[in-house]
């Protein structure tokens, strides 16, 4: 399994958005992830700023989002939909996408309740439980 560093995550990221400019060739995952870069510009100085992205803190308890895990969760639910794993996220979207008519908001909910799965697993100690994921994503196309 990939388990990338704390570092390589923020490089990729900030490598990826200085090829934004499509002058070379990017890979399917730098496209991905340039294109959810795109759509966050309050993260764009942060990322252009080199050294400094990597050394930032993100802190919960300074009420600090993390640029790099939201955009690594948008990344994750793009893939994750590419191949329908876990089965049925593509059902799940889909409802989420009709309620929300707003791709950016769905993906938000979305990432919200992976973000609360990979926590409650890691909280556990067990592996993220698909149908807990599905039952949020379908709760969060229902509004609930």
């Amino acid at each position: 399994m990939f388990n990338p560093s704390r570092d390589e995550v923020r490089t990729f990221f900030c490598e990826a958005w200085q090829l934004r400019d499509g002058r070379k060739p990017v890979t399917p995952l730098q496209a991905i992830a340039i294109d959810w870069m795109a759509r966050h510009p309050e993260y764009h100085a942060l990322l252009e700023s080199g050294p400094a992205a990597l050394e930032a803190e993100f802190s919960p308890q300074a009420g600090r989002e993390n640029p790099f895990l939201h955009l690594s969760l948008h990344v994750s639910l793009v893939e994750q939909l590419q191949i329908d794993q876990p089965p049925g996220i593509r059902t799940a979207w889909q409802a989420l996408m009709q309620s929300t008519q707003d791709e950016h908001e769905a993906a938000h909910r979305a990432i919200d309740a992976l973000a609360q799965t990979l926590w409650e697993a890691q909280r556990d100690r067990t592996p993220p439980s698909n149908e807990r994921y599905l039952e949020r994503l379908r709760r969060a196309a229902q509004g609930t």
